[in-house]
């Protein structure tokens, strides 16, 4: 009786692997009949590099000059660039924290000697004030504009981008061509 025990499991093995092979037959022949071609997936598009900044870092900085850095810098990363501010710089006029736009010029002003005679009257910018990098401070010190037409400066070059001319200034609001002849000689872009 042994020899009926292994046929029948051979048997049923057997039929297992027929049924088996007839599923995958039967879907390997319907796949067959239907040519479908899968299109090959697209590469995604790669943004094209960011052209780097070019800044003009000058004043008191250990190595004043031209320099490239990467679009999002901040004056911060110029200065550093720069081989870092001397030890007469007057950091606290420079917003260190200011995005930088293509073509701007950082000044880093010095300390004024204690003892020095100032040529200025008190509480007037000593040079002109750059539009690009001056502080809400600074812009506020000019004649005729406050702290709400400074912030208006401060607004407008943080949504349009650093200023490449005077003229521009025409476009805050509060400042006409009366004012803006009169801050033409003490503000630069």
């Amino acid at each position: 009786m042994p020899d009926v025990q292994i046929s029948r499991r051979a048997l049923l093995l057997g039929a297992v692997a027929l049924v088996l092979a007839l599923v995958l037959a039967s879907r390997f022949l319907r796949d067959a009949g239907t040519a479908s071609v899968t299109p090959a997936p697209e590469a995604p598009a790669r943004a094209a590099p960011a052209a780097p900044l070019v800044v003009d870092v000058v004043g008191a900085v250990r190595r004043p000059g031209l320099y490239r850095l990467q679009q999002g810098s901040r004056i911060a990363d110029a200065v550093a660039r720069a081989g870092g501010a001397t030890a007469k710089a007057e950091l606290q006029l420079v917003n260190l924290a200011a995005p930088l736009a293509d073509g701007t010029q950082i000044v880093v002003p010095a300390r004024a000697s204690v003892g020095a005679p100032s040529a200025t009257a008190p509480g007037a910018p000593a040079g002109p004030v750059h539009l690009n990098t001056a502080t809400l401070e600074q812009l506020d010190a000019l004649p005729g504009v406050g702290p709400v037409t400074a912030q208006k400066i401060l607004d407008h070059r943080q949504q349009h981008g650093a200023f490449s001319s005077i003229d521009e200034l025409d476009a805050i609001p509060g400042i006409g061509p009366a004012r803006l002849d009169q801050l033409r000689d003490l503000v630069a872009p």
